[in-house]
C-alpha cells in the first residue's frame, strides 16, 4: 500500500509539471487570445488560491515521505484509497498487472537435462519408502506368533522305554501335567467291562486311547483344576483330594463333584518307545 501511495504521489507531480508546462507554453494564449501576463497572473492565482487542494502547500509534504500526516493528508485529499488493496483490485479490473520483484524472485525453469537425474532422486526415495512400510509390516506380523520358548514347549517328545507296567509317568507339557499310564492286560479288561451309559460323561476307553496299552491324559481335575493323585481312589485310577472326585483306569470321572472326564491331549506314536505330545 505505501509503493502504491508512492507511485501515486509521482504521477501527480508528473501531471503538475505537464500543466506548468502547458500554462508556460502558451496553449491558454493559442486558445482564448489571451497574452503571457494574463497566463502568469491566472497561474499565480491558482498557486495562491485558498482552495483546500494546493498544490504548493500539501504536495511537497507527500513526496517528502510516507510518514503517517503524509498518509493521512492523503487520504483527505482523495489520492490514497482506505479500501483494501484486493478490494479495490476487484472494483477496478486491469489488464496491465505490474509484478512487484522486491519481494519474490523469479527462477527460471528447470534444465531438462536434468529431468532424468531428478526421476531418479524421486523414485530412489519412494523405493526407500516402501521398504521401510514393509520392514514395519513385517516386524508387526512376527510380534503377533509365537516365541521360540513358546514353539519348544508346544511339542513334547517322551522316551516310553523306561516306564514299566502298571506305572504312571507325570510329564510337563504347556506348563500342564500330563500322565502316561502303561497299563497291564487286566487293566485294560477293567476299563471296557465298564457300563458306559452308567456315566456321568459317556466314553468307551477305545476312544480315548489309540495303543490300549498307554494312556495320556491331562492331569489336570475338572472340577476347580486341581491335580489328581496317581494309582488312587475307589476305581484304581486317580484320587483329587481337594473335593473328592474319583477317576478310573480310563481317566473317567466314576465319583465326585468334576463334571466331565480327564482331558486327553494330542499326541502321535513316533515308534514303539516314542511319544510325541503335542
Amino acid at each position: 500500500m505505501l509503493r502504491v501511495s508512492g507511485r501515486r504521489l509521482s504521477s501527480l507531480r508528473w501531471n503538475l509539471q505537464q500543466t506548468t508546462s502547458a500554462f508556460l507554453s502558451g496553449n491558454y494564449l493559442n486558445d482564448g487570445g489571451c497574452d503571457a501576463a494574463a497566463a502568469a497572473q491566472s497561474l499565480s492565482r491558482s498557486v495562491n488560491s485558498p482552495l483546500p487542494f494546493s498544490f504548493t502547500s500539501h504536495i511537497p509534504h507527500l513526496i517528502r515521505g510516507l510518514s503517517a500526516e503524509a498518509l493521512s493528508l492523503g487520504r483527505d485529499l482523495g489520492l490514497i484509497s482506505d479500501l483494501p488493496a484486493t478490494v479495490a483490485a476487484v472494483k477496478n479490473p486491469t489488464s496491465k498487472i505490474v509484478y512487484d520483484e522486491h519481494n519474490h524472485e523469479r527462477y527460471p525453469p528447470g534444465d531438462a537435462s536434468k529431468r532424468a537425474f531428478a526421476y531418479f532422486i524421486l523414485t530412489g526415495g519412494r523405493f526407500v519408502y516402501a521398504s521401510l512400510i514393509r520392514l514395519l509390516i513385517l516386524k508387526f506380523v512376527l510380534s503377533m506368533s509365537a516365541s521360540k520358548d513358546v514353539l519348544a514347549l508346544a511339542s513334547l517328545e517322551v522316551d516310553l522305554s523306561s516306564i514299566e507296567p502298571g506305572t504312571t509317568v507325570t510329564v510337563k507339557w504347556r506348563g500342564k501335567p500330563v500322565f502316561i499310564r502303561r497299563r497291564t492286560e487286566e487293566d485294560i479288561q477293567l476299563a471296557n467291562s465298564v457300563d458306559v451309559a452308567s456315566l456321568r460323561d459317556p466314553q468307551e476307553d477305545s476312544v480315548r486311547v489309540k495303543n490300549p496299552e498307554w494312556l495320556v491324559v491331562v492331569g489336570v481335575c475338572t472340577h476347580l483344576g486341581c491335580i489328581p493323585l496317581p494309582n488312587a481312589g475307589d476305581f484304581g485310577g486317580w484320587f483329587c483330594p481337594c473335593h473328592g472326585s474319583h477317576y478310573d483306569i480310563s481317566g473317567r470321572i466314576r465319583k465326585g463333584p468334576a463334571p466331565f472326564n480327564l482331558e486327553v491331549p494330542m499326541y502321535n506314536f513316533l515308534d514303539e518307545n516314542k511319544l510325541l505330545i503335542g
